[in-house]
């Protein structure tokens, strides 16, 4: 059977527009998505919006649109979003829809009817922007430790979800597999903060209208850091073929909502008796030293960037200038210094020189030969792998260019316009092969590129296990096109 994979982005508020950071968390999900599926695994790739809550049921009224309405209009933008960026989701859900609704409720009868939901009153400080509770020793400065801003005091009616039943188990799994929560320094930070007792989770809201009636209690609405965890499931459809066929998860997430996922989605899962998945934390995008923050309106628009330099320049310069898993600066004049160094001078000339020459010396047609073994040897494939399986998408993306170079090298030193005969027939062979499976590695990252590489190769995409010498078809034809990437100036 083949092996299968889910990887989730998390699901995004559609209180307004998106920034970079929304863009970069959806590349570097569809990255890894589009790497399982090289690998050969059937992937299931889920992203979408977070739609119930009173920062969304106040934002709408600022717009003067009913809930409902302003949602699928912000989420119709992050839809636009992904096709610009030509990130490869299997499903996009909302939380407003029918399929959710119908989990959630089934979700919340399970843990109540297993006495893990009790009923009681809440009062604490309430952050609107980020729809969390915190505690005064977790304020900075008496105002949201996220986005700077005052809390609101909130006293009501509450039902509790026992998230402390579960400490004990959720700290065993930390402990005891390291992918539970990727980088360690977060796992590390999440059991820190576990050394202390876990409180008990307040899961509804008394006063917001705009979110799913608590099945057992309706005059209160589903907490939005319930509501918005469960789509994981849902989208999956839960519990049917679907689920059992693809959980359990990999979730990649921002830095801001870590606990929300490794602890109050976590302690859920454990109470339902459903198995863990995976966390993957990015880091954030900084512009000139602030975290880009749609609340607090420092924003850069990722499809004006996507216009001006195309998509695949921009997927690459966020996967190859930010370390995955940590934070990362972000300027245009970078993106520039990568896009005419590396994209168009090293990718751009090696696929349009080695296409002329073979049209011009060897008819357009790919000669009879084998790849030149030195230049094999400059391909460490186990270290490009090793890298995508540790995480390390920028550090894969730095190897898979060192081979690049070495092509580029290669033309450099053998000089196929002096060489005849044999000699030029295994240089152009070389070159085009090689060509073959940098196309197949760069997919994931840069795929129309990849796309067409392929279509002036005149080759099909390849999986990983075609990334293999010598599998180039002599009398393959080749139709040079537009060079691949321009330079900016």
């Amino acid at each position: 059977m083949q092996k299968t994979f889910f990887i989730s982005t998390a699901i995004d508020y559609p209180s307004g527009i998106f920034h970079l950071g929304h863009a970069y968390e959806k590349i570097v999900t569809d990255t890894i998505a589009r790497w399982k599926r090289l690998e050969g695994y059937k992937v299931y790739f889920s992203t979408g919006t977070d739609c119930h809550g009173l920062k969304i049921q106040r934002a709408a009224e600022k717009a003067g649109k009913e809930p409902n309405v302003f949602v699928e209009e912000i989420s119709d933008l992050f839809r636009d979003l992904c096709k610009v960026l030509n990130i490869s989701y299997d499903d996009f859900i909302m939380t407003t829809e029918k399929r959710h609704v119908k989990v959630v409720n089934e979700i919340l009868k399970k843990i109540h009817e297993k006495g893990d939901i009790y009923e009681g009153e809440y009062e604490g400080n309430y952050c609107v922007d980020c729809e969390t509770f915190y505690t005064e020793k977790d304020l900075v400065n008496g105002k949201c430790p996220t986005h700077k801003k005052e809390t609101e005091r909130v006293k009501e009616k509450s039902y509790f979800f026992k998230m402390s039943k579960y400490q004990k188990k959720l700290v065993e799994d930390l402990k005891n597999n390291p992918n539970s929560l990727w980088p360690e320094k977060k796992r590390n930070e999440i059991l820190n903060r576990l050394k202390e007792p876990l409180k008990d989770l307040t899961i509804t809201r008394e006063k917001v209208t705009w979110g799913i009636p608590l099945p057992f209690d309706k005059n209160l609405t589903v907490a939005v850091w319930v509501d918005a965890l469960i789509d994981y499931l849902s989208t999956l459809d839960y519990p049917n073929e679907k689920f059992k066929k693809f959980w359990p998860a990999t979730h990649v997430i921002g830095s801001d909502i870590v606990w929300h996922h490794e602890v109050i989605w976590k302690t859920l899962l454990l109470s339902l008796g459903i198995p863990l998945p995976n966390v993957i934390v990015h880091g954030f995008i900084n512009l000139k030293g602030e975290k880009l923050s749609k609340a607090r309106g420092i924003t850069v628009d990722p499809i004006k960037l996507a216009e001006k330099y195309s998509t695949d320049a921009l997927r690459y310069f966020l996967l190859r200038e930010i370390p995955f898993g940590q934070d990362g600066n972000f300027s245009e004049a970078a993106l520039k210094l990568r896009l005419n160094n590396e994209l168009a001078n090293e990718l751009g000339n090696l696929v349009n020189r080695s296409l002329v020459m073979i049209e011009k010396k060897a008819g357009g047609k790919i000669p009879a030969s084998k790849t030149d073994a030195s230049l094999q040897k400059k391909l460490d494939l186990k270290k490009i792998e090793k890298k995508m399986n540790d995480l390390e998408l920028h550090h894969a993306l730095a190897e898979i260019f060192s081979f690049v170079s070495a092509c580029n090298q290669f033309i450099n030193e053998k000089e196929p316009w002096k060489q005849k005969g044999k000699d030029l027939e295994q240089t152009l062979y070389s070159l085009a092969d090689s060509i073959r499976i940098i196309s197949i590695l760069l997919q994931p990252f840069i795929p129309e590129t990849s796309k067409k590489i392929n279509k002036q190769l005149g080759v099909k995409s390849g999986l990983l296990k075609d990334c293999k010498f010598d599998l180039l078809k002599e009398r393959t034809k080749v139709k040079k096109g537009e060079i691949l990437f321009k330079k900016v100036e």
